[in-house]
């Protein structure tokens, strides 16, 4: 019997197998299932340290986009800020090796959904005419010394600081868009809503579900206010692999009038 060899696969083939197969299945991963996200810098702490991995499912963010679901008050999201304020905050302007521009993503956690009336006042945040309890992430600001109860910031929805915004104690979430903000409530601690405005829906690339690394991290982690970094990691090695729930405090906030 005579068996008919396959033939060997032409350059194109090669090249499809080899390199560009794996490249496009892993960008159909990453863009359209599950992705992961390092942190970078201070301004998610105390429940987010720099240099920590979050998985976000990128699928949930499609369905969104297409009317499915929403995200929530509380969730921690990535995006990449309004265009219009880039040129405002030098951070949120990077160039890529002198060739090109472009919006850096960022990780807050989404404080107003559209529609929802914003204000803060003292350090504490308002939202619907109800006070936040946001003692998840102030209590452990007050312990280190360095919560920001004067700042513009701090007593400003829209803040005027970077120019990019009209100041203004209280705004409403346009339509489309969601009002973030950093876990870091010192002076400096966090560039966001305050600073930029509210974020477009389609600028939004997904919601941070869990922390998958390290795998361990040190229990307690002293801020040093004066040089605004992490001073000390201290205490017994705790498993860090957790959800990333939404706190308490907001499942007491009201829908806005006329909702």
């Amino acid at each position: 019997m005579t068996r008919l060899s396959k033939a060997a696969p032409g350059p194109l083939q090669k090249l499809w197998k080899e390199l560009l197969e794996p490249i496009v299945f892993a960008v159909v991963i990453t863009q359209f299932l599950a992705t992961l996200v390092g942190v970078d810098g201070n301004s998610m702490m105390p429940n987010l340290r720099n240099r920590e991995r979050v998985f976000v499912p990128k699928y949930e963010t499609w369905l969104h986009k297409a009317g499915v679901g929403n995200f929530s008050r509380g969730d921690i999201v990535i995006f990449k800020p309004p265009r219009s304020a880039v040129g405002d905050l030098p951070n949120l302007n990077r160039n890529f090796l002198g060739l090109w521009n472009y919006r850096p993503f960022l990780i807050k956690r989404l404080i107003g959904l559209p529609g929802d009336r914003i204000s803060i006042e003292g350090g504490e945040v308002t939202v619907n005419g109800a006070r936040l309890d946001s003692s998840w992430t102030t209590d452990y600001w007050r312990e280190q010394g360095c919560w920001d109860t004067q700042s513009d910031l701090a007593n400003n929805a829209a803040s005027g600081r970077a120019g990019a915004l009209q100041p203004a104690q209280e705004i409403t979430v346009p339509a489309g868009h969601y009002f973030v903000m950093g876990d870091n409530r010192t002076e400096n601690g966090s560039e966001d809503s305050r600073m930029f405005g509210p974020v477009e829906l389609r600028d939004i690339a997904g919601r941070a579900a869990a922390v998958v690394w390290p795998i361990m991290r040190k229990a307690n982690a002293k801020y040093d206010c004066a040089n605004e970094t992490v001073a000390e990691l201290s205490g017994p090695n705790v498993l860090n692999w957790r959800l990333l729930s939404r706190p308490e405090g907001f499942s007491a906030v009201p829908a806005p009038t006329g909702r």
